[in-house]
């Protein structure tokens, strides 16, 4: 699992400078509240999202105080994963999704983070908000890791997250099948995850991070590291499988038909 942005032989087209579109706020000085707000793309992973994410997190770990995150999305969108450009880099094999080193962020965090998924979160933005320590869904919203529509198997380490935080049945039948799921189906599958109304679902992630606040910061930073540790070998094997699979998958023709097909946003 890479701990450290690396240097590729590509780059994504430059966006203008524009507000930024991850903000950080502080609650009583101890809660971080991470809003993801990059409408022009609908939170897809944008330079400006990723670059973002990174530097909002940076700050974070600077704050010895911090105990909690809670990161949330905008109206009806919490993350809708790669963009189109970056799904056709993947597929030409000008770029491998570990080129990207920062969507395992939640999980590199010291401290426990709670992905507050208000809105839809779609293909590798929900393998995004599944690295979290803590999720909270949103009844009516959808919840899809939609890889195998376009024609190529899962990536950002799927394999791995998805069945830990979704069940092993439900978490390799949603990766099989790439279907739109909304949040209260998942949580009448079985789905061990909190699931409430849209319009809950943020004060429902800042009740839980009150709760974690009220921790001894060391405590909490040491149980963080020991979850975090649990899963790092598995991690990165599954991630090393994924980038073969991807090897073979990404070169058949119709992937880049299906991504020109199918791909909104």
């Amino acid at each position: 699992m890479p701990d450290q942005a690396k240097p590729s032989a590509f780059s994504l087209q430059p966006e203008p400078q524009t507000a930024p579109v991850i903000k950080l706020e502080w609650l009583e000085k101890t809660i971080a509240v991470v809003s993801m707000k990059d409408r022009s793309s609908k939170n897809t992973f944008s330079r400006a999202f990723m670059d973002g994410i990174t530097a909002v997190f940076r700050e974070i770990a600077s704050n010895p105080e911090a105990r909690a995150v809670v990161v949330h999305g905008y109206d009806a969108y919490f993350c809708c994963g790669g963009s189109k450009e970056e799904l056709l880099l993947l597929a030409q094999g000008r770029a491998k999704f570990t080129d990207f080193p920062f969507y395992d962020q939640f999980l590199r965090c010291e401290i426990p983070v709670i992905a507050a998924m208000q809105g839809h979160a779609i293909g590798a933005g929900l393998v995004f908000g599944a690295y979290a320590d803590l999720i909270v869904l949103a009844e009516e919203c959808l919840y899809s890791a939609n890889f195998m529509r376009y024609g190529f198997t899962p990536g950002m380490g799927a394999t791995c997250v998805m069945p830990k935080k979704f069940g092993a049945a439900l978490g390799w039948e949603m990766l099989f099948s790439g279907k739109n799921y909304h949040g209260g189906e998942l949580r009448d599958r079985g789905a061990q995850i909190t699931v409430t109304k849209k319009a809950d679902v943020i004060n429902a992630a800042l009740t839980q991070a009150r709760d974690l606040a009220e921790k001894p910061v060391l405590a909490l930073k040491e149980l963080k590291r020991c979850f975090a540790e649990s899963i790092r070998d598995e991690l990165a094997s599954a991630i090393r499988k994924e980038l073969e699979m991807h090897k073979v998958t990404f070169t058949q023709p119709e992937v880049q038909k299906r991504i020109a097909d199918l791909y909104h946003g």
